[in-house]
């Protein structure tokens, strides 16, 4: 449970500097990007479980957590854009 709560807490910071290392025009509100922020460092931690990178128990770092949001972040503003 330890770990879950520590993949929260570095996926609001990752999200918050992915919302700031992403460029463009995000409509995404605090609360959106920092969903999505959770959402990447979810991500990278259970895709490093299963790519062999973690041990079950542990969560992914700050970098890969990064990682996973941008990415996510990339995701949301493809499928939400409306041009």
């Amino acid at each position: 449970m330890g770990h879950l709560i520590v993949t929260i807490f570095i996926g609001f910071f990752a999200g918050l500097i992915a919302r700031a290392l992403h460029p463009g025009n995000d409509k995404a509100g605090f609360i959106v990007t920092t969903l999505l922020g959770i959402a990447g460092s979810l991500v990278a931690t259970y895709a490093g479980r299963f790519l062999g990178f973690y041990a079950v128990g542990s969560s992914a770092g700050f970098i890969a957590s990064i990682v996973g949001a941008v990415v996510i972040l990339i995701l949301y503003n493809f499928f939400t854009k409306n041009d």
